[in-house]
């Protein structure tokens, strides 16, 4: 039995310093894929863009910069709140996302209870597949 934890919220797109525009999001977690994070954008659309990187890159992003190349995350605080700021990158080009601290980490938090770190690779029963595999 798989479990999903989902989390639609409203993330900021980073136009400049000053200005930002809203962007409906949805946060997601699947048990049978354990290590990813999954974002998935302008959830309202016929064209959604869905975004997938490791749950441990956003873990640390709430606390310290962290990643190199196509997804960076980083804590900073705008206007008095305290933000994470998503920087991703593609061959379709670059996005600066803001997302509500508070949100990302009690849903992180909802993220680790279902599958505590280090125990990603019992979800996957790859033991348990590879032993199928192997006996036929």
């Amino acid at each position: 039995m798989h479990t999903v934890v989902e989390r639609e919220l409203e993330l900021k797109l980073v136009l400049s310093p000053e200005r930002r525009i809203p962007v409906p999001a949805r946060l997601g977690y699947l048990t049978d894929d354990p290590y990813a994070v999954h974002v998935t954008f302008h959830i309202d659309t016929e064209h959604p863009v869905y975004w997938t990187f490791a749950r441990d890159l956003l873990v640390e992003g709430v606390f310290r910069p962290c990643g190199q190349g196509d997804v960076r995350v980083w804590p900073t605080k705008t206007e008095g709140r305290s933000v994470v700021l998503m920087a991703l990158s593609s061959p379709d080009g670059d996005a600066l996302l803001e997302a509500p601290a508070t949100v990302v980490s009690a849903w992180l938090e909802r993220t680790l209870r279902v599958v505590p770190p280090g125990t990603e690779g019992e979800q996957l029963a790859l033991d348990d597949e590879l032993a199928q595999l192997l006996a036929q």
